[in-house]
């Protein structure tokens, strides 16, 4: 009896299953009709503005174009760097030949009085009855005219007279015992010394007390 009783059941639930099956494909079937096709277009055009397009062929032969100007631009930017280059060294160049071969322009220019003073005073000299004053008093003023001129250019005497003794500039020749000097000072200059715009050219040689 019981066999019977389940029997009968299985195909009602069965029959029950399968309208649930049926139930749930028409709703989907609705749902997807409701959607429509546009929604599935629209979700693959979003795929597609995700990934972007490669460039074109025309886009990058352009993009090569301005590539190349830009390098050639450059190019010619660096050569003419070069050559201004060039020519600043060449003028420099030419401005220190110059400056070598020149640098004692004014210099000379500044002796020549002297030394037209001192042509004066021979050619003075030379003359029967000539006053020893006179040559004497030009010899003097030859002398000044060269002081002021050497000045000028930073030619500066050293005569230690009286100082004391300085082995950077002095150079004794001999001492002397003396009763008027301390020890270590010069007594007598032999030879003046110079000095060039404070480099010393010649040292004053000098007798040094003991």
């Amino acid at each position: 009896m019981a066999s019977a009783d389940k029997a009968a059941t299985a195909p009602a639930a069965d029959q029950a299953h399968d309208d649930r099956s049926k139930a749930r494909a028409d709703r989907d079937g609705k749902a997807k009709a409701q959607r429509g096709p546009g929604d599935e277009t629209r979700a693959s055009t979003d795929d597609e503005k995700a990934v972007p397009a490669p460039p074109s062929r025309e886009e990058l032969e352009k993009e090569l174009d301005t590539q190349r100007r830009l390098l050639e631009e450059q190019r010619e930017a660096v050569l003419r760097v070069q050559a201004e280059m060039e020519n600043l060294r060449k003028r420099s160049a030419r401005e220190l030949e110059k400056a070598h071969k020149y640098a004692l322009e004014g210099f000379m220019g500044e002796l020549l009085p002297v030394k037209d003073s001192m042509e004066l005073g021979i050619s003075a000299a030379s003359e029967e009855g000539t006053d020893v004053a006179h040559v004497r008093e030009g010899l003097v003023m030859t002398l000044k005219m060269f002081e002021q001129a050497v000045r000028k250019f930073g030619l500066v005497e050293v005569d230690p007279l009286g100082e004391e003794f300085n082995p950077d500039f002095h150079q004794a020749i001999t001492m002397q015992e003396s009763a008027d000097a301390t020890s270590g000072t010069v007594i007598a200059v032999v030879q003046k010394g110079y000095l060039l715009n404070e480099r010393l050219v010649r040292p004053a040689m000098v007798v040094v007390a003991k």
